[in-house]
């Protein structure tokens, strides 16, 4: 199919006003281009930081606190508030994002209350977008689509044998510990959501159980009096040093920081710390140690209320909740437009460009050992100067996309979880790198003519 010339049509449809879809549009006013539309199914921006105590809306849970510190999640042109704490919570940072809205003048081009249908890709190349929203259904055409919903849509549950016949859940649905009081509850997951929600739980709960298939990395949020992320970013950037001297000095420093797993009762985890996506909480390892939280080992099988673990041991719960993650899922897109095999592992240069179609963006589609919004802003800088036509795609998109497959593989793995998986400041290179002389904050808010 023919694409729209981004030198001629600048008419772009952006899908989600969470924190990448506001920079998204931030980016594409601040490169001249205002014919744009960003519609949010939600009444307010901000994504999963709005809270919502409803379980089928996806959202953050009651006690959610940023993982990654302040300083390394702030947007570089807009600082958070100097009185936020390392650790803003999810109030906070709801504010932080309506402020962010305010001062780049971004309302105007958000429709709230407006949910994305279907977004089907006509023959001449652009995007037929149908919306459902207070004005009722609606089909806009648009020159360019840029997909800013982000990857936590629809949750991935485990196949064991047998069944539970207790109360089941995923992450996405649950919001506080209350309901949860006096029962035997079982949380599936090594990942941060996983580990809060145990640590949450196990306040109220008769018993808390969390299952862990595999040994992770679970890290205190502050080492050395310091955030765990900032540590890791002078290692990598102030001190200059290489990979191969910063790995075992990172497994060195949480050998002394954590200890030995097994105090923990974990499974030691294979690797350096750097070569997978750390999980970053300091009460799961405090939980884990005074007994509030109780660790097993991977699931075997159901039978009734009784679960089964690898290792022989057998418990009874009231409530199981998956903590397992997500599949990717667009179902607004055409599948035959992406193709099977992109649903199930996204093949994309930068984590954005598709191989293809180069009127389609994705923006926030990556998981860092780091906050996603800041490299989000890059990347949207890189669409919003391609869709002005002053930035030129690359030519061999599918080698390029295939190395950086093979990295991703060679460093993170093939397990399903790291399909998406970058180093914040080996990508933050990379995205400046392409940006080349666009690179600087400073010239992308220069509003230039359109």
């Amino acid at each position: 199919m023919p694409a729209a010339s981004p030198s001629s049509s600048r008419r772009v449809c952006v899908i989600g006003a969470g924190p990448c879809g506001l920079t998204t549009v931030k980016n594409l006013l601040a490169a001249g281009i205002d014919d744009c539309v960003c519609y949010e199914e939600a009444s307010a921006i901000g994504g999963n930081w709005v809270y919502d105590a409803a379980p089928q809306r996806r959202s953050v849970y009651y006690a959610t606190k940023l993982i990654s510190s302040k300083r390394l999640s702030e947007f570089e042109d807009f600082p958070m508030p100097g009185d936020y704490p390392d650790f803003p919570s999810h109030r906070q940072m709801l504010d932080y994002f309506t402020a962010y809205a305010d001062h780049f003048g971004l309302l105007a081009n958000i429709a709230l209350n407006t949910r994305v249908e279907s977004a089907k890709r006509l023959a001449d190349g652009k995007w037929s977008v149908a919306t459902r929203g207070p004005q009722g259904e609606r089909l806009e055409t648009f020159d360019h689509l840029i997909i800013c919903s982000g990857h936590h849509r629809e949750p991935l549950i485990p196949d064991y044998p047998g069944t539970f016949s207790g109360r089941v859940l995923h992450s996405r649905e649950y919001k506080r510990p209350e309901p949860f009081e006096n029962q035997r509850v079982l949380v599936v997951g090594g990942g941060n959501s996983a580990c809060d929600i145990a640590v949450d739980v196990g306040r109220v709960a008769a018993a808390t159980t969390i299952s862990l298939r595999e040994g992770y990395y679970i890290l205190p949020k502050v080492m050395f009096g310091r955030p765990v992320d900032q540590l890791y970013a002078k290692l990598r950037q102030r001190l200059h040093l290489p990979k191969f001297l910063v790995e075992p000095i990172v497994k060195a420093i949480v050998s002394l920081e954590v200890g030995p797993w097994r105090k923990y009762g974990l499974q030691k985890p294979e690797g350096s710390p750097t070569s997978m996506h750390p999980t970053l909480n300091t009460a799961i390892l405090i939980a884990l140690r005074d007994g509030a939280v109780c660790p097993r080992p991977g699931i075997a099988r159901f039978e009734g209320e009784r679960v089964h673990f690898v290792d022989g041991s057998v418990e009874t719960f009231d409530t199981l909740i998956w903590a397992t993650g997500y599949r990717f899922g667009y179902p607004f897109l055409d599948e035959a437009v992406l193709g099977a095999e992109f649903i199930r592992a996204p093949q994309l240069y930068l984590s954005m460009m598709h191989p293809r179609l180069d009127n389609l963006f994705f923006i926030g589609l990556f998981q860092p050992i780091g906050c996603i919004w800041r490299l989000a802003d890059y990347q949207a800088r890189i669409a919003a100067l391609q869709v002005k036509g002053v930035l030129k795609r690359p030519p061999d998109m599918a080698a390029r996309i295939a190395r950086e497959a093979a990295s991703r593989r060679r460093r993170f793995g093939t397990a399903p979880r790291h399909l998406i998986e970058v180093d914040y400041h080996d990508f933050r290179n990379a995205l400046r790198r392409e940006l080349g002389d666009y690179a600087e904050a400073a010239k992308v808010r220069q509003r230039s003519a359109a």
